[in-house]
């Protein structure tokens, strides 16, 4: 669900003011895990940023804050496993 939910596009929608130069997705099938590049947001990268967002910790804390469609039989499970 994730793979469908979490495009480049969506991903630059959310970050759009941020990421001025465009992302990319890169899928980690053996990890089951997905890593976006935001380019530019930074403003140099990590090590040369004035920005305090050194490793992208605070990006990838606001990333879960995007809202994705769940269909309504994964969200009763969820629910239920609480």
């Amino acid at each position: 669900m994730l793979n469908e939910q979490l495009t480049t596009e969506r991903v630059t929608e959310h970050f759009r003011g941020i990421c001025l130069g465009g992302v990319e997705r890169f899928e980690l099938p053996n990890l089951q895990a997905l890593n976006f590049l935001l380019h530019n947001a930074l403003g140099g990268g990590g090590t040369v940023s004035l920005k305090t967002d050194a490793q992208g910790k605070t990006l990838s804390t606001a990333m879960l804050r995007m809202e994705i469609e769940v269909p309504d039989d994964i969200a009763r499970l969820a629910l239920a496993r609480e």
